[in-house]
């Protein structure tokens, strides 16, 4: 993505000029960031107003990750694969809560894009009014287009990725995207229905004195884990502690300001908590396009293969030198 714009562009504009240039360009990525970009619309208002809307509380169901499912999950979920089903521009949109992928196939076209989604993340913090989000990332499909697509278009390592963002439904809603070349975020006019360029070439620096961790589960870590986190509050070491509890608004905090991000490993989830492919896969994705890194405590996020839809990983996320400085605790001997 082009550096050249300033704050103030459309991100219709925005995605015009820095899709037009490429020659391979067949308008199929265009329209899916706009189709994005309606849904992420349609999902802030029914979020503005859910207490209006009959939307806060549980469904009283449960999901596949065997969580209770909130009325604006499923409302975000039907929402963002209504407007991504009928275009034309992808062949597989795989969700956190749904079983299986949902193949995209007649009566709509089967396009070339795969889209990987947690539609609401932090869904707990609905009722409390707390900040909330959507996070997403796309692959290209290596199977023909204009067929159904297969498991194989999904099942892929992070390296993959062609682009990935998310969207942020606090006291404002900010969408923000990559495609490898930059980090950009776009803040919703709702008086004008638009997003309009208001993070231009959001960077990472190599360090930051932050770190977000749920420190309520300290007994549950590993021995390596509370020695490092013991280290960052030890009497000169500088650090502050910034914890908000819902994973896109920690993410975001800490990449506009800096901040090491850990959901690490437990006692009870020795694998992890976090989805690989809806969560950890693209935040690390724009984690390395602003210049930080992910690792997994041991391996770096983007090079994982996923065996499952649904598989769990620990998180290390944010500046470069905070991600190496807790990767290499971890496997101190």
């Amino acid at each position: 993505m082009s550096s050249q714009f300033e704050e103030g562009t459309t991100l219709d504009r925005f995605i015009f000029e820095t899709t037009r240039a490429q020659a391979h360009a067949t308008g199929q990525f265009s329209t899916l960031l706009r189709q994005v970009s309606l849904a992420a619309r349609m999902v802030s208002a029914r979020v503005n107003r859910a207490g209006l809307a009959g939307m806060l509380g549980s469904t009283g169901t449960m999901n596949v990750q065997g969580e209770f499912v909130q009325k604006l999950d499923i409302y975000a979920n039907n929402t963002f694969k209504a407007a991504l089903e009928h275009p034309g521009v992808c062949c597989a949109i795989a969700s956190e809560e749904d079983a299986n992928p949902y193949f995209i196939d007649t009566p709509f076209r089967s396009g070339r894009y795969v889209f990987c989604m947690d539609p609401l993340d932090g869904s707990s913090n609905i009722d409390v009014n707390a900040t909330i989000g959507t996070i997403f990332g796309v692959f290209r499909r290596t199977s023909p287009e204009g067929e159904r697509g297969e498991l194989s278009d999904v099942l892929r390592p992070g390296t993959e990725m062609v682009a990935a963002g998310y969207v942020v439904y606090g006291s404002g809603t900010v969408l923000v995207i990559s495609t490898g070349e930059g980090v950009h975020g776009f803040t919703l006019d709702p008086s004008v229905g638009a997003f309009f360029l208001s993070h231009p070439n959001l960077t990472l620096k190599p360090s930051a004195k932050t770190y977000s961790v749920n420190e309520g589960y300290y007994s549950t870590w590993s021995p390596k884990l509370q020695r490092y986190v013991d280290s960052l509050k030890a009497p000169g070491a500088g650090y502050k502690a910034r914890y908000i509890g819902s994973l896109v608004a920690d993410f975001h905090r800490n990449l506009i300001k800096g901040g090491l991000f850990l959901y690490p490993a437990t006692s009870k989830n020795p694998r992890g908590k976090l989805r690989l492919m809806y969560e950890a896969f693209p935040l690390a994705f724009l984690a390395e396009a602003a210049g930080g890194s992910a690792t997994d405590g041991e391996t770096r996020i983007l090079d994982l293969c996923p065996e499952h839809l649904h598989q769990r990983t620990p998180l290390y996320i944010g500046n470069s030198d905070n991600v190496a400085a807790v990767t290499a605790a971890l496997q101190e001997s």
